[in-house]
């Protein structure tokens, strides 16, 4: 498989500040990934240091002046990624609860709803399926700081919000789940895109409670406990603007069929 990504973001800067992007794809073993990614500032170009995880994401960091950023990136991803490797610690941290992902809220609710289910991966597909048909997508409805609780008492929200939810349920189930920012080819609308990843017998598998996009064609930038770990732009210090963002993500040929009913892992 052979998809193309890209990312284009103009900022504002208008305060001094430190600026870290999360944009790069996730660098896995399995695939090879031809890249370029740029910084400018009023026609400069800045170079960023690189911090990479244990997930293969990079974080890309900078002390940024005022002026007017411009930020470019283009990818190109070949073949499958290797199955994500499965780490002793994180089956414990992504099963506590997290900024986004409140999962101790959601004890008594999540056995009420979902205690019947006695494997892992029933829990993980009926979980799915409930958060898609009790939320509607409805861009603009949320706002940054909402958490799974907000999202289910307002009934709406857009793919960080079906995915926090979906994360706090799993953990409130004894299933350790995160979330995961990836390029999404055919998602409608176009933008970088958030769908949740849970520990089922011994593998990963993702899940998009959204259906916007077909999980097989999905690309990893980055992986964590919630947005709060995976947001594409932080900002440390001072005031700026984000004026205009546009992503776009393509397979070569068809997209792949996505049967909501099968166990798939990100590839």
């Amino acid at each position: 498989m052979t998809r193309d990504v890209s990312a284009h973001l103009d900022v504002t800067v208008v305060d001094p500040t430190n600026l870290e992007f999360q944009i790069a794809v996730a660098q896995l073993p399995g695939t090879t990934v031809t890249e370029s990614l740029s910084f400018r500032l009023d026609g400069e170009e800045i170079t960023p240091t690189e911090i990479r995880a244990e997930t293969g994401g990079r974080i890309h960091r900078f002390d940024c002046g005022r002026g007017q950023l411009v930020v470019d990136y283009r990818a190109r991803v070949e073949g499958e990624a290797d199955p994500a490797p499965v780490v002793e610690r994180d089956l414990s941290v992504y099963l506590r609860p997290s900024r986004y992902s409140e999962s101790d809220k959601f004890l008594g609710f999540a056995a009420t709803e979902f205690g019947r289910y006695t494997s892992d991966a029933d829990v993980l597909e009926r979980v799915s399926a409930w958060v898609g048909r009790r939320l509607h997508y409805v861009p603009g409805s949320s706002d940054p700081i909402d958490g799974a609780t907000d999202t289910l008492l307002a009934g709406s929200g857009v793919c960080r919000d079906y995915t926090h939810l979906v994360v706090a349920l799993l953990r409130a189930m004894t299933v350790p789940a995160r979330l995961v920012a990836v390029y999404a080819p055919g998602c409608d609308p176009m933008d970088f895109h958030a769908v949740a990843e849970a520990y089922v017998d011994g593998v990963w598998r993702v899940v998009d409670a959204t259906r916007l996009a077909p999980r097989q064609s999905l690309v990893r930038i980055a992986t964590g406990r919630d947005a709060s770990d995976t947001a594409f732009l932080d900002n440390h210090d001072g005031y700026i603007v984000l004026d205009r963002m546009q992503v776009m993500a393509t397979v070569d040929g068809m997209l792949p069929y996505d049967d909501v009913h099968e166990l798939v892992s990100m590839r």
